[in-house]
């Protein structure tokens, strides 16, 4: 199955900004976008596991962004609590989304490969 042009130029818009962004609270939003699209069109199926690690940090950009009174849990909450060290300009290898920023970048390479091969 083929994607539309509009959706491909899309994506591959969001995945230029993913790999253009420097470093920062950006660069995670910019992954945050580039999900989005892919769960917005329903493409994420067949896509590698490092996906998940993608997908960790657009809910965490989506939850740090949110009030709930509902329990996230712990896994959620760490995970907004270092998007918002990462945000408040503290950055620090202790930091699990700051150290691995560029598996994160890898990563959506990988994924957009295998988006652009599946389709």
């Amino acid at each position: 199955m083929k994607l539309p042009e509009k959706i491909r130029l899309e994506l591959a818009k969001r995945f230029q900004k993913v790999l253009k962004t420097p470093a920062s609270f950006d660069f995670l939003v910019a992954i945050h976008d580039f999900v989005q699209y892919i769960e917005l069109n329903s493409l994420s199926q067949k896509l590698p596991g490092k996906y998940a690690h993608l997908k960790e940090i657009y809910q965490g950009v989506e939850d740090a962004g949110t009030e709930s009174e509902s329990d996230r849990g712990h896994a959620r909450y760490m995970v907004i609590h270092d998007l918002n060290r990462i945000q408040n300009n503290e950055f620090s290898e202790n930091n699990l989304f700051w150290r691995k920023r560029e598996f994160f970048r890898k990563s959506a390479v990988e994924v957009y490969e295998k988006l652009n091969l599946s389709f």
